[in-house]
């Protein structure tokens, strides 16, 4: 089976866990890294066994080298801009880590970019290639809830505490240099965590019908020493008549469930986004846990629906991918979140 060959800039965290997910791919093979930092760079080679030719002391190789079909670009928040439009500029396609970019102006203006091109752009949220999020839309596309009316959908845990010698709950001091907590790099439990919750409300509410304006209201939100939200709610009213009532946290444990409510029932999601308990609780005359088969990492299933779309010449994702609208629509409601 052909495969497509990946190129990945940026070697962190997030960059690491989805790598592991290649071992599970079938149609994609992680080709090529890059990094500034040497150290990560050797480390991630011999960790995933890629070719010393395909590793890349810059960003600009990895996007110079015909051997590599996309690249995902795994960098702070911060930069996402940036190196979006020099693979626009490469022709390269990509795959960018959530949130696309830090505003709603920057992600207009790769839309622009894009405009009459025959390029390939896809932002990463991986909870939506999983069998779970794929059974959700299945049940609400056959009614089994009836009429679709709103949702609650959380993201949060509380990692500024922590326990002392005691067993006594003490707040950690705020590290300003930290992605998280820094304004500049994009910080914050909104672009962190909240577009999670965006993302799949818009999601869900285009299963009812479209829509063409959101409204942010109730927005709720704890500013830290460094500027950005540590703690943040608000409800998304959509046009056609469907309410979101959303929340992201670094300071309450919310964990990562969903409730979708339609006029015959409910839909309960308890790990919505990473999927490491997979079931789903529908309730309408009767309830019933229904088991997920999750024999994969879920980074796999999306490495597996990006490369396929690539493999048949597409220029954007298939549902429940997001397409480059559906980014700039998302952006705009987390810029009105931010407000």
């Amino acid at each position: 089976m052909k495969k497509v060959n990946w190129g990945i800039i940026g070697l962190g965290n997030v960059a690491d866990v989805f790598a592991k997910g290649f071992q599970f791919s079938s149609n994609g093979k992680l080709l090529g890294i890059s990094s500034k930092n040497l150290d990560k760079l050797n480390k991630f080679k011999d960790k995933f066994k890629i070719d010393k030719k395909y590793c890349f002391n810059t960003y600009e190789e990895l996007l110079k080298c015909d051997d590599i079909d996309i690249v995902y670009i795994a960098l702070p928040n911060s930069l996402h801009y940036e190196w979006i439009l020099k693979c626009i500029n490469s022709n390269k396609k990509l795959l960018v880590e959530k949130p696309a970019t830090l505003n709603f102006k920057e992600v207009e203006n790769i839309q622009n970019n894009i405009k009459d091109k025959n390029f390939f752009f896809a932002e990463a949220f991986m909870y939506r290639f999983h069998p779970q999020i794929i059974k959700v839309i299945e049940l609400i596309n056959k009614n089994e809830i009836g009429k679709i009316i709103s949702m609650e959908t959380y993201f949060g845990s509380d990692i500024l505490t922590s326990l002392n010698f005691f067993g006594m709950k003490i707040r950690k001091k705020i590290n300003k240099m930290h992605r998280l907590y820094n304004k500049d790099l994009g910080g914050g439990a909104i672009l962190d965590l909240g577009c999670y919750t965006v993302s799949f409300s818009t999601l869900i509410a285009s299963l009812i019908s479209k829509f063409e304006n959101v409204e942010v209201v109730n927005k709720k939100k704890e500013i830290c020493v460094t500027g950005v939200d540590i703690n943040s709610y608000a409800e998304l009213k959509f046009d056609n008549g469907f309410s979101s009532k959303i929340g992201a946290s670094f300071t309450k444990n919310l964990g990562r469930k969903t409730k979708i409510f339609g006029n015959k029932g409910e839909i309960s999601i308890e790990d919505t986004w990473l999927a490491q308990t997979p079931y789903i609780i529908l309730k309408n005359e009767n309830t019933k846990k229904i088991e997920i088969n999750n024999n994969k990492n879920i980074y796999s299933y999306e490495i597996d629906f990006v490369s396929k779309c690539i493999l048949e010449n597409k220029n954007e994702l298939d549902y429940p991918g997001l397409k480059l609208n559906d980014t700039v629509c998302n952006m705009k409601i987390l810029d009105n979140w931010l407000m």
